[in-house]
């Protein structure tokens, strides 16, 4: 009876201690482990979605109504002929995405940089000949004489429009939208410039 007690208190012990040297293990490994959390502040933007951003084609920023009254007079014996016209147009300045170069969109770290093409005028054919109006007109004009006129009418229209204001206007208004469009996709931090080019 003595005999097995010793023996029962003996494996009791031996199992405490190795209980004891097995918690010492377990507390140490843990002291020697250390638990963090990582967090990629990257931005991914995925080639589907340039793709789709790239596919907007021209995206018109600034779009300016303009007239302009041209005159021509042509010196007669007797007479002046006169012949002046009302020409309406909308110049309309923007950028056409299909000109964006390679890496257009990259990331770098937490933010986005998109470089845009420079800002210019998106449509040449801005003068609307339907609504041309004859303002006055005296003697005989031929169909170069109004081409003419027209012409004079086109660069005019152009020196008005497509000031430096006007086209530092466009790229604020440009910027503003294209930081709109991509927080809505999901990225907060983006970076706009736009090249340098003929504008």
């Amino acid at each position: 009876m003595n005999k097995i007690n010793k023996i029962k208190t003996t494996v009791v012990l031996a199992g405490v201690v190795i209980a004891g040297a097995a918690l010492l293990w377990l507390v140490r490994s843990c002291q020697q482990t250390e638990i963090g959390v990582a967090v990629d502040e990257g931005i991914n933007i995925t080639p589907q979605q340039i793709t789709s951003i790239k596919a907007i084609g021209e995206w018109e920023f600034l779009s300016i109504a303009n007239e302009e009254l041209v005159d021509t007079v042509r010196k007669g014996l007797f007479s002046d002929d006169h012949l002046a016209r009302i020409y309406y147009g909308t110049v309309r300045l923007g950028i056409n995405l299909h000109q964006v170069e390679p890496g257009w969109i990259e990331s770098k770290g937490d933010s986005l940089v998109v470089t845009l093409p420079a800002v210019g005028l998106l449509d040449r054919d801005f003068i609307d000949e339907a609504r041309t109006k004859s303002f006055f007109e005296s003697g005989r004009w031929t169909h170069s004489d109004r081409d003419a006129l027209y012409r004079k009418a086109y660069r005019q229209m152009l020196s008005h429009c497509v000031t430096t204001a006007n086209l530092h206007q466009a790229r604020q208004n440009g910027e503003a939208q294209f930081l709109r469009m991509m927080k809505a996709m999901g990225y907060e931090r983006v970076s706009i410039r736009f090249s340098e080019g003929e504008e």
